[in-house]
């Protein structure tokens, strides 16, 4: 357990103790035991579900907690793993960036040029770096492939209707979110530069190389008890999900709506979600892994003696690209290449250092090369009381953990 000689705050100890005490050794520097309080808020009550936070300070970790319940009547352990929607989008634009660094792809020439069927439908002049910033125009899904919900799980049809698909003319002018479409046009361009498969080439470039594990998209069997139970049901402001869909397609958010399939609750509630790779909604993560891989981007693109980047790739790949209304989420993005910038607080000013990706029911993580600090956050329950498409959750803890971090710099 981490110490130092400064005076701890009110119930400092108490805290430090508790997690100490813990079977399973929970970690805590005491510096961040404000953090890990307001972490312990938000799962008083088996209602509230479950959840893990992990932190690194300058590629050390310094937070490991868990709290709450992975499934009614059984307690969130030291091992259980989340699923986590779109924060998958930045562990699978990092893979790619692993391979752009040794020249397998460049990211200002044409997707097709890799993938040669992308070029269908007018799309041959689409570059790598338009994809990785949501503005190839391919956001649809709904209806993408006909035939029942189950065509879905079929990760070949979908990649195959989504290079053969005709691109929205909004994407010339700015960028369209590609809620799901994301991680499989990035799971495809990464098979075809790298020769393996996307989960061979995620444990190549990432796992491997940092020691970690907890990175899955297509579950293997024996670790699917591991999985907390999400809840509640997807649904759009108290409807259900393809109600809210049919309501949102007569408004502004029409683009918004086309971004999930038919049935996509139930999707996401299918046990076959785990024999799929879609690294846009069904990466299932620890905050342990996911705080291990943002620690290196933290860091000039190491984690201790590992490298996973260069200083010079992560510069470029957390460059923000556009800051332009996005036409499916109708406001601005500062969109990276494969991740968005990360404020620690609501604000039109220019963004913080920070870069990473948040998951719809509020799970995400990021990294914040100004503090060198980096975090995850995971839960199995979505959003809050109103909604479960998110909430303020992970704000409130980047926000702290932040803060946090630039008081320790300034002191040291």
């Amino acid at each position: 357990m981490t110490t130092d000689s400064t005076a701890p705050e009110t119930g400092e100890d108490e805290v430090v103790a508790a997690r100490a005490a813990d079977h399973a050794q929970q970690h805590v520097d005491r510096r961040f035991v404000r953090l890990v309080t307001e972490f312990d808020r938000l799962f008083r009550k088996p209602s509230d579900g479950g959840g893990a936070l992990s932190v690194y300070l300058h590629g050390e970790p310094v937070v490991d907690v868990w709290a709450g319940y992975a499934r009614p009547e059984q307690r969130w352990a030291r091992d259980t793993l989340a699923v986590t929607y779109s924060t998958g989008k930045g562990v699978a634009s990092t893979v790619l960036h692993r391979l752009a660094e040794r020249g397998l792809v460049d990211y200002d020439r044409p997707v097709a040029e890799y993938w040669p069927e992308f070029a269908a439908a007018g799309k041959s002049e689409i570059t790598v770096r338009l994809l990785l910033t949501h503005r190839a125009g391919l956001h649809r899904l709904r209806d993408l492939v006909p035939g029942p919900v189950d065509r879905f799980f079929d990760d070949e049809a979908v990649t195959a209707a989504l290079a053969a698909a005709t691109p929205d003319p909004r994407h010339r002018v700015t960028s369209g979110y590609h809620g799901l479409s994301f991680g499989h046009l990035v799971a495809e361009l990464v098979r075809r530069v790298s020769g393996t498969s996307f989960t061979e080439a995620l444990h190549a470039e990432i796992a491997e190389p940092l020691g970690i594990g907890d990175l899955f998209f297509r579950v293997p069997p024996e670790h699917r008890s591991r999985i907390a139970t999400n809840f509640p049901t997807l649904t759009v402001a108290g409807m259900s999900w393809e109600r809210g869909a049919q309501l949102m397609s007569r408004t502004r958010f029409a683009a918004a709506a086309e971004t999930t399939p038919r049935g996509f609750a139930r999707i996401m509630a299918d046990p076959r979600l785990h024999d799929s790779v879609m690294p846009g909604v069904n990466g299932v993560f620890s905050a342990r892994s996911l705080a291990a891989m943002y620690a290196a981007l933290a860091c000039d693109g190491r984690l201790g003696e590992r490298e996973l980047l260069r200083p010079g790739t992560v510069e470029v790949i957390r460059t923000r690209q556009v800051f332009t209304p996005d036409y499916v989420l109708a406001f601005r993005i500062p969109w990276a290449l494969g991740y968005h910038g990360v404020p620690m607080k609501p604000s039109r000013a220019e963004p913080v250092s920070a870069f990473g990706h948040f998951g719809l029911g509020g799970s995400g993580a990021f990294a914040d090369p100004e503090t060198g600090m980096s975090l995850g956050f995971v839960t199995n329950r979505l959003g809050g009381k109103l909604t479960p498409l998110g909430d303020a959750r992970l704000t409130r803890l980047g926000t702290l953990a932040h803060n946090i971090a630039k008081k320790i710099a300034q002191e040291s």
